[in-house]
């Protein structure tokens, strides 16, 4: 049975006539700590059952840095959730990724700092493809289906935030194939692993970062605001079509799989 916990300012949570049997679900605390928000809101997508979380709260009252990734996906897991689909504002550092496209994200570089990034005493999750092939080619597909402009094999790097990159630092993310960054990614997809969650990411293209020449399009609070806001629209036309095809999809052998490669993996709990 599939389950898609979506994470992100998706609009999902805020357009209800969205989802069919739409409800609020009251969560409490977990092993880790309150998840971001008291409440979640639950429903169908075309038969699909969907749990949508906020992940900075419903004011966006917390910063990167201080949002409870564990509670968050040990949340979802708890709620029955085998997918996790998420969005990410995030800014290019390749000029083929341009302000206003999706990308879709294929790999991480992990550059965070002081971030809780496990569940376990000791645990080896494997990471070499944290992104799901077949949920990739499924966004690729929707973008196609709604005419979204979209990119894929994004590698994004992971900052700490929530301070925005300096010139050199941001030169140096794109010398290293860098793509797109952003500052949620981790320890999510590591953590979403290690609870056999399949764990995809599309990428909302915001900026040029600051390493552009064009000024007009380096990173500031007003421009993420402002590119947030017309991404929000397509965006969502994105996570239903591709929640649509994910509950088409045969998942029990892959989630099988999944759940023993995560339970494999742990040393101590």
């Amino acid at each position: 049975m599939v389950k898609i916990g979506v994470i992100g300012g998706t609009g999902l949570d805020a357009d209800l006539n969205i989802l069919r049997d739409a409800q609020m679900i009251n969560v409490g605390t977990t092993p880790y700590g309150r998840p971001s928000d008291e409440q979640v809101t639950s429903g169908k997508i075309d038969n699909v059952d969907i749990v949508v979380m906020s992940r900075h709260g419903k004011r966006h009252d917390r910063n990167p840095s201080d949002v409870n990734y564990r509670a968050n996906l040990w949340t979802l897991k708890e709620l029955g959730c085998t997918h996790i689909l998420v969005t990410n504002a995030c800014g290019s550092l390749q000029e083929e990724f341009k302000p206003g496209m999706i990308a879709i994200v294929d790999q991480y570089i992990d550059r965070t700092k002081s971030r809780p990034s496990t569940f376990y005493k000791v645990i080896h999750i494997p990471q070499a493809h944290p992104f799901d092939k077949t949920v990739q080619m499924m966004i690729e597909e929707a973008c196609k289906t709604v005419g979204a402009e979209y990119r894929s094999g994004a590698c994004i790097v992971a900052c700490e935030g929530p301070r925005y990159s300096t010139f050199a630092e941001s030169k140096l993310f794109k010398s290293w194939g860098g793509d797109i960054i952003g500052m949620t990614t981790v320890p999510e997809a590591p953590l979403a692993a290690e609870l056999g969650l399949f764990y995809n990411s599309i990428g909302l293209v915001t900026d040029y970062d600051c390493w552009h020449e064009d000024e007009g399009e380096s990173v500031t609070v007003e421009l993420v605001d402002k590119r947030m806001k017309m991404l929000a629209g397509v965006s969502r036309k994105v996570l239903i079509e591709t929640i649509k095809r994910i509950g088409k999809h045969d998942w029990s052998e892959k989630i099988a799989a999944k759940t023993k490669e995560a339970q494999g993996a742990i040393m101590f709990k």
